[in-house]
């Protein structure tokens, strides 16, 4: 899947500012994913055993954990697609369709979560 999709799709775009974050599932932390991660990523992947380590089962969601996912999942499935292509183009269509303005949206809610947590936990945040 990396390798041929992920990787020749960012290949289309100007990606050099881009991070990737994985979590720490020991099938997305083998070696050979690793190496193939850093060289994609340089030192702007976030990952168990990553340049920037990320503890598996952190408490730390991001927007990506309790919105993306699970937005982008339920669209993707929405017509129950029998193929590869199928769903190789439901991928695309949805991402394609993420708006600039429902990111900025997600990211202020993730931000006004921050606040909250950290007014909860005094001045101080983990």
């Amino acid at each position: 899947m990396i390798t041929n999709f992920f990787i020749p799709e960012l290949n289309n775009h100007d990606v050099q500012e881009l991070w990737f974050q994985q979590d720490g599932a020991t099938c997305h932390t083998v070696p050979a994913t690793i190496d193939l991660l850093k060289d994609t990523f340089g030192d702007r992947l976030i990952s168990r055993f990553g340049p920037v380590n990320w503890p598996p089962r952190s408490c730390d969601l991001t927007p990506l954990n309790y919105f993306l996912w699970g937005y982008v999942k339920s669209l993707v499935y929405a017509d129950k697609p029998q193929t590869l292509d199928h769903l190789e183009d439901n991928i695309r269509r949805v991402i394609a369709d993420i708006r600039p303005q429902m990111l900025e949206k997600v990211i202020e809610n993730w931000m006004s979560r921050l606040d909250y947590i950290r007014a909860s936990r005094g001045s101080h945040m983990p």
